[in-house]
């Protein structure tokens, strides 16, 4: 019941995605990083864009990565780019450019993990598998389980097999595409349409309590913790990678001012420290006092 109300829903309201609309693993692998944490709205102008500078897994593989950051621009989370980068590098190198089709060949390429090599699997491939993502959590725990408020929380892995005795089979791309959008765009985190819900009346949680939604508490507590980034380690990170993109190379005296108006002299061990966090996540390249992107 609830797989047929939830593939029937989906086939009528699924959004039209340009990475829907392929099987080709290299665009998907590209959608499911640029998707990780950021807003399809935001991913939509740089995937076009990503592609069109990188076509296909030898552009990428072969580009500088210098350019492929430069191309992350507005992003965020700028190891992403190098761990695709990475990852392409080893399609490449190891499978002649062809990627692999089991979910345990991909979850060995650099930076893949379970949902994005179930992802691979399922939407280029159209395997019947299934994984994890936080909209796919959110529906499958409020339908299967009950109210978010229900302690204690049900492990993934048996949120992950209740996800596969309801898949219909050979439905596995839409059975996935279909738990994201619902997630997306109808059972959200902080407030669920129940009323438009195609699983309403087989949802544990909307039977629970009439509507599975955060208390308001919880996201004033989100939007502090939105505040706090502003200055926090990861924000300080990307200004010193959106300065590099703006300038090929820069002295740390250069650009100890450009994250800290008041930077002195004794605050270089503060700033190395930063730097150096960049370059072993394969960001940056320093050269004595002299910082540049690889």
């Amino acid at each position: 019941m609830l797989a047929n109300l939830l593939l029937a829903w989906f086939a009528q309201h699924a959004r039209d995605l340009p990475w829907r609309r392929s099987r080709d693993p290299y665009p998907i692998l590209v959608a499911e990083v640029m998707l990780q944490q950021t807003q399809v709205d935001r991913v939509l102008p740089k995937y076009h864009a990503f592609l069109a500078a990188f076509p296909n897994v030898a552009a990428l593989a072969s580009a500088p990565t210098a350019e492929v950051i430069r191309s992350w621009a507005g992003l965020g989370y700028n190891r992403r780019a190098v761990n695709l980068q990475r990852a392409v590098q080893v399609v490449q190198t190891q499978y002649g450019g062809e990627f692999p089709q089991s979910v345990e060949a991909l979850r060995g390429l650099p930076g893949v993990g379970p949902y994005t090599a179930g992802a691979i699997a399922c939407f280029a491939f159209e395997q019947d598998v299934v994984f994890m993502d936080t909209n796919i959590r959110r529906v499958l725990r409020r339908a299967l389980v009950g109210p978010d408020s229900n302690d204690p929380p049900p492990h993934d892995r048996a949120l992950l097999d209740l996800s596969a005795a309801l898949l219909p089979n050979g439905q596995g791309w839409a059975w996935n595409q279909a738990l994201m959008e619902l997630g997306a765009l109808i059972c959200s985190a902080t407030t669920p349409a129940c009323g438009r819900c195609p699983i309403q009346r087989v949802c544990c949680a909307a039977a629970a309590t009439g509507s599975p939604s955060l208390p308001r508490p919880l996201r004033r507590v989100a939007e502090g913790k939105r505040e706090a980034y502003h200055g926090s380690r990861r924000w300080l990170r990307g200004r010193i990678i959106d300065a590099l993109r703006q300038h090929p190379h820069l002295s740390l005296s250069h650009l100890g001012p450009l994250l800290k108006p008041d930077y002195r002299a004794d605050d270089e061990a503060w700033l190395r420290d930063l730097v150096q966090g960049l370059v072993r996540d394969g960001l940056v390249q320093v050269d004595g006092d002299v910082v540049g992107l690889p």
